[in-house]
C-alpha cells in the first residue's frame, strides 16, 4: 500500500483548483459534497462551473494561478489539461504547503481522489492507487446499491445521541448499545414511523442497555482454516470482526488477522517446533484474564481448533474460570491440502479410513501403531511432520512399509505461496531436506497427486 487513506477534515478550510475545463468540472462535483471554500483559477471556465459560482457554491477569479493564491489552502488540484501548466502551478501550491493532485498524473501528486459513496456522514472511499480505475468505479457500483440511501439518517442521528451514550460504560456494553441501534432498533424505527422517532427510540433503548446486567466476557475458540481467507467459515468471520480480544498462533495468515477490528488487542502466542514458544500455561492465563475483564476474547487457531490444536486444555481452563465458552469449527490442514491433490482421503476398494496424525507430541518424537500403518492402501496426514520426517520414514519401513509407497508434502496449503512435492516413502527425508521448506507443511503417507494437479503452478519436481 503506497498510499495511506484518511479522511482529511477540510470544513472550513479553502480547497483551490487550476483550471476551468472538463477535467476541472470532474474533481469539482466531489469537492462541492464538501464544506470547504472552494475557489477556481481559469482564463475561462466550462458552463458548469459558471452556474455553481452563480449559486455561490465556488469562487471564480478569472485568470491563472500565480503566487501566494494558493496560502492557507488544504488541497490544491491542478486541472488544466495542460502538462507545463499543471506542473507549474503545482510548484507553487507545494509551496505554499498545500497537499497536490494533478490530474491523470499519479506519479507527480501527494494524494489520490478516491471513488465515493456518499451516504453523509456515512463516506465509503474506495482507492486502487490509480492501477484500476474501472475496477474502483464497479466496487462504488456495487456499493450504491447495497448501501440505503436512510443510512445516513441513521448515522446522522446516533451521531447527536453520542453523548448521551457515554452513560454506558466505554467497550463492550457500548458497542452492543451501537450494534443494537443501527442493525436493529434504528432500521425498524425509520421504516415504521420516520426519522422523528429515532431519538425517542434510541433514549429508550439506552434505558433498556443501561437497566440490563453488566456484559460478562466470553470466549470463542475459532478455527482459522489452513490460511486462505476465503476459506474461512461465516461464523468465524463475525466472531473476528466483534472480538475484543484476539489471541492467534503463529500459523494463523496476516490475511485473516486483517479482519479483527481495528481497536482490537491482537497477541500473538505463536509456538515454533523445538524452538521458542508461549506455553500452554501462559495461553490459557492470557485467556482467562481477558474474560474475566469483561472482553470478548476470541483465541484463534490455524486450521480446525479439536485438531492438534490442545483444545481440551484451554476448555478446561475456561471452565475452571466459570467462563463461558464456544467452540467454532474451522477446516483443518488436510483437507484444503488433499483437495490441492485433485485426491479424496477415503476411497473405495483403496481405503475405508484416514489417520491424521502428529509427527511429535509434548515428549518428542510420536509413537503410533507402525505395523497397520505400514500396510499397503493406508493413508495418513501427518502433522507437524517435518522435523521428524526421518524418524516416520525408518519406522514405517522397520515394520515393512513398501519404499516406493507414495508420499506427498502440501506446504503453505490453500495459500498463494502453496508447493507441492511428489515423492516415495524411501525419498521423504531426502526431499525434504532438499526443498528446505520453510511454511507449515502436511505430509501425506499412501496419496500422490492426480495427474490433473500436475500443473507447473501447483506441483515442484525437484531435480
Amino acid at each position: 500500500m503506497n498510499h495511506f487513506p484518511i479522511f482529511l477534515n477540510v470544513a472550513g478550510k479553502a480547497i483551490v483548483v487550476s483550471g476551468g475545463g472538463e477535467a476541472a468540472v470532474a474533481k469539482l462535483r466531489l469537492i462541492l459534497k464538501t464544506e470547504a471554500h472552494v475557489q477556481v483559477f481559469a482564463s475561462s471556465v466550462a458552463p458548469e462551473i459558471a452556474a455553481w459560482q452563480a449559486e455561490g457554491k465556488l469562487s471564480v477569479t478569472s485568470r491563472a494561478l500565480s503566487k501566494g493564491d494558493v496560502a492557507q489552502a488544504a488541497l490544491f488540484y491542478a486541472a488544466n489539461e495542460d502538462d507545463a501548466e499543471d506542473a507549474r502551478v503545482a510548484a507553487l501550491a507545494r509551496a505554499e504547503g498545500a497537499l497536490v493532485n494533478i490530474v491523470d498524473n499519479l506519479q507527480d501528486s501527494a494524494f489520490i481522489t478516491p471513488a465515493i459513496v456518499d451516504r453523509d456522514p456515512v463516506v465509503v472511499a474506495i482507492g486502487t492507487e490509480g492501477a484500476a480505475p474501472v475496477l474502483a468505479r464497479a466496487i462504488k457500483s456495487d456499493l450504491e446499491q447495497s448501501l440505503p440511501a436512510s443510512l445516513g439518517v441513521l448515522a446522522r442521528i446516533g451521531k447527536s445521541f453520542r453523548t448521551a451514550a457515554e452513560a454506558l460504560p466505554m467497550g463492550l456494553a457500548r458497542r452492543l448499545f451501537w450494534r443494537d441501534y443501527y442493525l436493529g432498533a434504528g432500521p425498524k424505527t425509520l421504516e415504521a414511523d420516520g426519522p422523528e422517532a429515532l431519538t425517542p427510540a434510541l433514549e429508550q433503548l439506552l434505558a433498556q442497555h443501561l437497566s440490563a446486567p453488566e456484559a460478562q466476557g466470553s470466549v470463542d475458540l475459532v478455527g482459522a482454516g489452513p490460511g486462505d481467507p476465503d476459506l474461512l467459515t461465516l461464523k468465524a468471520r463475525k466472531a473476528l470482526e466483534a472480538a475484543d480480544v484476539v489471541i492467534y498462533d503463529r500459523l494463523v495468515s496476516t490475511e485473516i488477522l486483517e479482519l479483527a477490528r481495528r481497536e482490537a488487542l491482537l497477541i500473538d502466542v505463536g509456538k515454533t517446533g523445538f524452538g521458542p514458544a508461549t506455553t500452554q500455561a501462559e495461553i490459557n492465563a492470557l485467556i482467562v484474564e481477558h474474560a474475566q475483564s469483561g472482553a470478548y476474547v476470541v483465541r484463534l487457531k490455524a486450521g480446525d481448533p479439536s485438531v492438534f490444536g490442545r483444545l481440551d486444555e484451554e476448555l478446561d481452563a475456561c471452565a475452571e474460570a466459570g467462563i463461558s465458552y464456544r467452540i467454532v469449527p474451522g477446516i483443518t490442514s488436510a483437507a484444503a491440502a488433499v483437495a490441492s491433490l485433485s485426491q479424496s482421503l477415503t476411497k473405495r476398494g483403496r481405503n475405508a479410513s484416514v489417520r491424521l496424525i502428529t509427527g511429535h507430541d509434548t515428549k518428542g518424537f510420536a509413537e503410533h501403531d507402525w505395523r497397520s500403518l505400514a500396510r499397503k492402501g493406508e493413508v495418513a496426514a501427518i502433522y507437524m511432520g517435518k522435523k521428524s520426517a526421518r524418524f516416520v520414514q525408518s519406522r514405517l519401513m522397520m515394520h515393512g512399509a513398501d519404499p516406493a509407497t507414495p508420499v506427498t508434502i502440501v506446504e503453505n496449503a490453500s495459500r498463494l505461496n502453496q508447493r507441492i512435492l511428489a515423492t516415495t516413502l524411501a525419498e521423504l527425508a531426502s526431499t525434504l531436506a532438499e526443498a528446505a521448506l520453510t511454511g507449515p507443511a502436511i505430509i501425506f503417507l499412501g496419496l500422490a497427486p492426480r495427474e490433473t494437479a500436475r500443473a507447473p503452478q501447483c506441483l515442484e519436481a525437484l531435480a
